[in-house]
């Protein structure tokens, strides 16, 4: 089974349901990126600041070496963080990020978050996170306007480092200034999407400008109870709410299939991650059936604009979404 493609606004293709690299563990990565891509997925969903690059990139490498699939086959996507927002670092931190894949290009590279932070080199610490400081006390913001970041985002673009570029984690007015100034007008925008969050005029925002939006922490508080995120451990775990377990039990699908094809079926691409085999399956598997207009409105209903991955949340003083 593989994911059906999506049209992004400069005509490139982008599968709709990809393979989320976030907190997929260094000693396990290579081996979890290669089944993922014998289990069908195309599209992975890189950063910097997940520090597992190099290791994602051994797992493409052995697919491609085994014949699986070719380089072409596949949407690699990664991300430029906050310390290399400062235009003469993007490309340099864009060359190293492909070394580490072991790639000449990159499908899509986006902004991480809209923030710029101080310089930390690679060789200083890597990936260098958001303190300056390895005791991890200290924020220090950088200069760079999102205007100027955005500037050097095109000029490797340019160049052809990255076939397309986008942002993450912005805002309708970031992106309403974005629009003032982009030469290129960013091909997606990832942001935080699940029942909790739904963001609906951000959606319409986007929509009406032609920029595909890739939904990430799709199972809401799942993804943040292994932080300790008190925010996430009360409240209740869409896994087990009964709107839907109702509905996955009447199409007999999953739950995690089931969040997944709300977004799916409104359009979003999603970006999931399993160490399981039959769950990475199971998760592939949410575009080839439909949920009812009436079963989307009610998963929507659930919305409490409940953001999860906020700084602030993890105990970093950066008021990003305040």
């Amino acid at each position: 089974m593989t994911s059906p493609l999506l049209t992004l606004n400069n005509g490139h293709k982008m599968p709709q349901v990809g393979f989320g690299l976030w907190k997929v563990d260094n000693n396990v990565c290579a081996e979890v990126v290669y089944n993922a891509i014998k289990a069908g997925y195309r599209l992975f969903d890189g950063a910097c600041d997940y520090g597992n690059e190099v290791e994602a990139g051994q797992g493409v490498a052995r697919a491609i070496k085994e014949g699986l699939v070719k380089r072409e086959d596949l949407f690699i996507v990664s991300k430029l963080w906050n310390s290399f927002h400062e235009p003469e670092q993007v490309e340099p931190i864009l060359r190293k990020q492909l070394a580490d894949w072991g790639l000449d290009y990159f499908d899509l590279y986006i902004v991480h978050f809209p923030v710029a932070i101080k310089y930390v080199s690679p060789e200083t610490r890597y990936p260098p996170g958001w303190f300056v400081d390895d005791a991890g006390t200290k924020v220090e913001y950088a200069k760079a306007s999102l205007q100027d970041t955005w500037k050097a985002m095109e000029a490797v673009h340019a160049k052809g480092l990255a076939k397309s570029i986008g942002v993450s984690n912005y805002t309708g007015a970031l992106l309403l200034d974005l629009f003032t100034y982009a030469s290129v007008k960013p091909a997606t925008l990832q942001i935080e999407h699940h029942p909790y969050l739904v963001q609906p005029k951000l959606l319409e925002l986007a929509k009406d400008n032609g920029i595909v939006v890739t939904g990430y922490s799709s199972f809401g508080p799942q993804s943040f109870v292994d932080g300790d995120m008190d925010l996430a451990k009360n409240i209740s775990p869409l896994f087990d709410h009964d709107v839907i377990n109702r509905i996955a039990n009447k199409h007999g699908k999953t739950t995690a299939q089931v969040l997944l094809r709300w977004a799916t079926q409104r359009g979003l691409a999603v970006i999931p991650k399993s160490t399981s085999v039959k769950r990475m399956e199971q998760n592939l598997d949410v575009t080839a059936w439909d949920l009812s207009e009436e079963e989307i409105q009610e998963i929507s209903s659930l919305d409490q604009n409940l953001r999860f991955n906020a700084p602030l949340n993890w105990g970093i003083p950066i008021p990003l979404f305040s």
